[in-house]
């Protein structure tokens, strides 16, 4: 038996996100429906970051054991061959058979992204959220600095999940303009369920001049849902980069 590992992007417009669901379209689901094809066995990968539906990622990991003898690296080339266009193996590789993406140490890096204008532009619609509203990118900037650190993010927690702690890292949340976009990237060790979408809305509250950038530090430690701002649309998440620390 060996175990491997996929790195795998893809669109997440046509999905319900990345894990198994009985009557809807998965990346998860597509992956174990090519693998069984491709290797003749049943195979269920573990993945590492369970997006939600919408969002989309260049590089979310996904392990699998197999008896195949087929080499590693060539895993990738046969399964995009059978995957849909919107889902695309990256890199295939064979990993130690104890090793578990969501057991290791990790730090995962996410991008929101938000398109200002006076009108939306069509092209962008699905990778980006379109606001009219001026952002005061400044403002925005100041207000992140209070999500850095080890904090109890359950003001940022969808209030239906269900998890051992609201206790989670976040190495960095930069905002920076470019052109008529303005882009998020959280970086943490881990996410809550809509985490850095709820981040996003709370920053977008800020910019929009509803809210001075201490409130975040006040919502932070008020422990509360119901204090931040709005859960921001998925088409403008992707998960942009994923590193396992030794």
């Amino acid at each position: 038996m060996k175990r491997f590992k996929l790195t795998v992007a893809y669109d997440g417009t046509a999905y319900s996100g990345f894990q198994v669901q009985k009557s809807s379209p998965t990346i998860e689901g597509e992956l174990n429906k090519s693998l069984t094809s491709l290797l003749g066995e049943e195979i269920h990968v573990i993945g590492a970051s369970r997006t939600d539906a919408g969002v989309h990622a260049l590089c979310n990991v996904a392990v699998f054991d197999s008896e195949t003898t087929i080499p590693a690296e060539k895993l990738a080339y046969a399964l995009n061959q059978r995957l849909p266009e919107d889902i695309r193996i990256q890199k295939s590789e064979e990993v130690a058979l104890d090793f578990h993406p969501r057991h290791c140490d990790s730090k995962k890096t996410y991008e929101y992204r938000i398109t200002v204008g006076e009108f939306p532009v069509p092209t962008k619609r699905l990778y980006s959220h379109f606001t009219y509203h001026k952002l005061d990118v400044a403002k925005m900037q100041e207000a992140a600095k209070y999500l850095v650190g080890e904090h109890d993010f359950q003001s940022f927690c969808a209030a239906a999940a269900v998890v051992e702690t609201t206790v989670r890292t976040v190495y960095e949340v930069k905002v920076e303009a470019q052109g008529d976009d303005i882009v998020i990237a959280v970086s943490g060790n881990g996410f809550l369920y809509n985490m850095v979408r709820i981040i996003a809305g709370t920053l977008m509250e800020v910019g929009k001049g509803r809210w001075e950038p201490e409130q975040v530090k006040n919502i932070l430690e008020a422990k509360n849902r119901t204090l931040a701002g709005p859960t921001a649309p998925a088409c403008g998440l992707m998960l942009v980069k994923y590193e396992f620390l030794v």
